[in-house]
This record gives structure tokens, C-alpha cells and sequence, in this order.
């Protein structure tokens, strides 16, 4: 089958470059991307889907019924862009101010309706059914959850046995290189929002005030001793406090000063901990200097966590459908996030990242996603939708296998 769906995927290049550009002019954020769902609609229609739509945000979920009974496998595919002013041929890039699929997002979509549509053309030999999840909101707004909350795990009728995801990487990788790795594959993703509360007053004379501002400092210091003296070496925690204001003029004691920052992890138990201990060192050294400190600790997203059979699964569909060198295991995890974890949790899964470096460009000095100037090869789009099909396929015909 492999070859099969190589080669019809080859022949939708053209329609899914087309696709993915419609999609990369008019990028949406957020929980609510009408007219991207109005475009992934239309690339659906006419296939033998059973199509639904989210209450709470514009997903898309598709139900592929296979020719003959047996389990259900989801493919995933992020639809949101990021507010963020794209640099490029003006001819390619956003037509929408201010902001742009940075993070590869519109191939994801393009990648997984191409999935759709080589999958139905194989419905007679599926012994199972495929949900297709089209999902808003990955760049921070917890559209994955939103979308279980809503019942995307029981769109088929039953959980899925399996789910996976893929996600193009601009730089550190060449065009067309599959990446993933058993157990935690990206960060737990936290948000860390501090207000120290003092007495403001002239800076001539700071004993007549009570000054936020050396404690706040001390803080953010003590937060970096905190995850060096706290937390293990061999399972790391990345604190990075990125903003932090206090005052108006140089010469008066403000009232507050207020800091924040994030904070990734890459196992459960040292994000279950952060928090807590966190709060304890802010509040620590605000009762220290008399103060008081208001903290709004904010877990996102949790560890990205593959399955190690599925992991397995995706190396060996890899290797078998494009060949040994079109596969690597990742040495450690990414310190990004992805609320794909919030599936992983639920189902055994795998994320898998798909090098999309442009050939034109060095992958050791590519601008990486999320920046202004990231650029996707445009070539890796019918190989992410031929893997996508062949996960799905091949996981069902696993399950319709007579056991030995």
C-alpha cells in the first residue's frame, strides 16, 4: 500500500501547494478561524465523510467509515496562525496584518486533508474508521482540549486505539526528514505572572517607602537558583522570566513592580512540583522584605508524551514506506509545547516533527518556527499527507490481523 499512497499523494502536490497557500494568504488566530474552516470544508466536500463542527471554536472533525468493521485510529492537524508580521516574497507571504502561519500550521491542515482524501480512496480496504481532527487554537488556547471537552475521542462511536500528529520544523532539520522518540517528545508549558505590592515614595529617602523593586529582582534570581538546587539535572526545567516593569522616572519609589515569564518541564512529576514551589519562593522573599506579592501560575499545556509502541510504530512506518534514511529518533525532547499532549494523555500516541527546511536555505541557520522570517518547503506536502494516510492504514490493518 505504501507505494500506492506515495504515489497518488505525489499526484496531489499541485492541489495541495494550492491549498496551503489559500490557506498561508488569509492565516486566522485563535479558537475562531472561519474561514479557514470554510476552506477545509471545501477541500472535504464530495469524500465520504461523516463531518461535524465545534460549538466552542471552528474545528472540523471528519469520520471516515472503513469498507469493513473494526477500531478507530485520529489524525491531527492545527489550523491557528500567530500574530506575528511576516517578512517574504509579498507575492507568498500573509495578506493579514500582522499576522501569519509562522508555525507551519497551514500545512498541517493541507497535509491532513490530503490524508482524507487518500484514505477514501482506499475505504474498501480499511477495516476500521479514521477521525480526521481539524483543530483551532493550538497556539495557546487549548483548542485540543476544547475539542475532547466536545467529544473528538468519540466521534467514531468509540476512543480511538491510536492518534497522531505532525509538525513541520523550519530550521534543524532538512526537507523530509521524520523525527520522533518514545516517551516525553515535547515540554510541559507553564506561565508564571508576579505583582510585588510595596509603599511608594522619593528615591532620596527609600526608608520613608517600601521599595518593590530590590525584592522583585531578588525573586527572579532566586527562581533561577530554584531550578538549578531544586529539581533534578537529568529531568531540566527551564525558567525564563521575559518581562519586567516597575516605575515611571528615575528618581521615585514605585508602588509595584511586576515580572512574568515561562516555564517548561519534561516530566510530570517536575511540572506537578513547579508551581507550588515557585509560589513558595515569591512568597518567601516578599514576607522577607515586608511586602506583598500576588502569583498567577498558570499551567498550559502538560508533557507531550509518546506511546513507545506507537513511537515504534511511526519508525518502522517510516522506514518501510520512504526508506531508512528518511528517519531519525530525537536524542532529547523539545523545549516547545503542543497541546496534542492533551490527546496523548487520553490515547496511546505519537508526534512526529517533518524537517521542512527550505532548500535554498542551511538548516543550521534558518530562521525557526515562529519567526518572521520562517519559510516551509513547500515540497514535504504530499509526503506528510502519504504518512499520515499510511499510519492510519497500517494501524488498522494491525488490528485486523489474526493474532498468532
Amino acid at each position: 500500500m505504501s507505494r500506492t499512497l506515495r504515489g497518488d499523494a505525489a499526484d496531489l502536490q499541485e492541489e495541495l501547494v494550492r491549498l496551503r497557500r489559500s490557506l498561508h494568504r488569509e492565516p486566522e488566530l485563535g479558537l475562531e478561524l472561519p474561514r479557514t474552516q470554510e476552506k477545509v470544508l471545501a477541500a472535504l466536500a464530495g469524500l465520504p465523510l461523516e463531518i461535524s463542527t465545534g460549538k466552542g471554536l471552528t474545528s472540523v472533525t471528519a469520520v471516515l467509515r472503513g469498507a469493513r468493521p473494526g477500531p478507530a485510529v485520529l489524525l491531527r492537524g492545527d489550523m491557528d496562525a500567530l500574530p506575528v508580521t511576516e517578512r517574504g516574497d509579498a507575492e507568498l507571504i500573509s495578506r493579514t496584518p500582522g499576522t501569519m502561519h509562522a508555525c507551519g500550521h497551514d500545512l498541517h491542515t493541507t497535509m491532513l486533508a490530503g490524508a482524507a482524501r487518500l484514505l477514501a480512496g482506499r475505504r474498501a480496504e480499511l477495516a476500521g474508521d479514521v477521525v480526521f481532527m481539524f483543530q483551532p487554537g493550538e497556539e495557546g488556547a487549548g483548542g485540543a482540549r476544547i475539542m475532547i471537552e466536545e467529544g473528538v475521542l468519540a466521534a467514531a462511536g468509540e476512543r480511538p486505539v491510536a492518534a497522531y500528529a505532525l509538525h513541520v520544523i523550519s530550521a534543524g532539520l532538512p526537507a523530509g526528514l521524520f523525527v520522533t522518540r518514545s516517551g516525553p517528545i515535547m515540554a510541559a508549558a507553564d506561565r508564571l505572572r508576579v505583582t510585588v505590592r510595596g509603599a511608594g515614595g522619593h528615591g532620596s529617602i527609600p526608608h520613608r517607602a517600601n521599595d518593590p523593586l530590590p525584592a522583585a529582582c531578588a525573586m527572579v534570581t532566586a527562581l533561577q537558583t530554584m531550578v538549578t538546587r531544586n529539581f533534578d539535572a537529568f529531568d531540566p526545567v527551564v525558567l525564563t522570566i521575559g518581562n519586567f516593569h516597575a516605575g515611571t522616572t528615575d528618581n521615585v519609589i514605585p508602588d509595584e513592580a511586576h515580572f512574568s515569564g515561562t516555564v517548561r518541564s519534561f516530566s510530570a512529576e517536575a511540572h506537578a512540583r513547579l508551581k507550588d514551589r515557585s509560589v513558595e519562593v515569591i512568597r518567601g522573599i516578599a514576607a522577607a522584605h515586608g511586602l506583598e506579592a500576588d502569583v498567577e501560575y498558570l499551567q498550559d499545556y502538560p508533557v507531550t508524551v509518546n506511546d513507545p509502541d506507537e513511537a515504534d510504530f511511526v519508525a518502522g512506518t517510516v522506514r518501510e514506506a520512504f526508506g531508512e534514511d528518511r528517519y531519525i529518533t530525537a536524542p532529547n525532547p523539545l523545549p516547545a509545547s503542543e497541546d496534542f499532549s492533551f490527546v496523548c494523555a487520553e490515547i496511546p500516541s505519537a508526534f512526529v516533527a517533518l524537517g521542512a527546511c527550505p532548500a535554498d536555505r542551511d538548516p543550521g541557520k534558518a530562521a525557526f518556527n515562529h519567526s518572521p522570517d520562517a519559510a516551509f518547503d513547500e515540497s514535504v506536502l504530499a509526503d506528510g499527507a502519504a504518512l499520515y494516510a499510511e499510519l492510519a492504514a497500517r494501524r488498522l490493518a494491525v488490528m485486523a490481523a489474526p493474532a498468532n
